[in-house]
């Protein structure tokens, strides 16, 4: 069977996952706002996409998604809901432009959790990334010509805003198609979780 072939066949699909914080509506809306704002003023396409945190991002088969769900769905019935606060405007010189997460702590020790899915999110040529410094991005892939006025305004600027993480969304995008679809939610439960590593896969 030639590698052309075992692409085609279904689960042999790469699919690129991203594993997210969805803020509520209203805080998204408010963020659209300030991304459309700096589109505008400064010329850059490059704010699409809808505001969220990213938690993890790995690129592997669709076969390996249900396992990968199993492992997803056992940490998060642990792990309690928690507060989420945004606070002002970051930057990644000389490209990208961000709204800061003030509460970074609570997300690190979610990602530290997650990582026990880290082997099924293994592709042979990547391995998963996972967020260590969470952020909201408002606009990325800048010219040196549109970072260097845009962050002298907004590291001015202020921001603030808060949601209450009660759930985190695996978006899936198949080899091939443009948009993220939702795979799966789950509901952060905070229940007392006693399930054996060995038992999840």
């Amino acid at each position: 069977m030639n590698p052309t072939s075992i692409i085609k066949m279904p689960g042999y699909r790469y699919c690129e996952y991203l594993l997210i914080l969805n803020p509520h509506e209203e805080l998204r809306n408010k963020i659209i706002h300030v991304k459309n704002e700096f589109a505008s003023k400064f010329h850059s396409s490059n704010v699409n996409g809808k505001p969220h945190i990213t938690l993890a991002k790995f690129t592997v088969w669709e076969m390996m998604e249900e396992k990968i769900v199993n492992s997803l769905k056992v940490v998060a019935m642990a792990h309690p809901p928690f507060k989420v606060l945004l606070k002002d405007y970051g930057s990644f010189p000389s490209h990208t432009i961000v709204i800061n997460v003030d509460s970074k702590i609570a997300i690190r020790n979610l990602v530290k959790e997650l990582r026990v899915a880290r082997r099924l999110m293994r592709s042979p040529d990547q391995d998963p990334y996972f967020i260590t410094d969470p952020y909201i991005p408002v606009a990325t892939r800048l010219s040196p010509e549109q970072y260097e006025p845009a962050w002298l305004e907004y590291s001015h600027r202020h921001f603030t805003g808060s949601f209450i993480a009660d759930s985190m969304l695996l978006l899936k995008r198949r080899e091939g198609e443009k948009g993220y679809q939702i795979a799966q939610r789950f509901e952060f439960m905070n229940l007392p979780v006693s399930t054996k590593q060995g038992e999840l896969f």
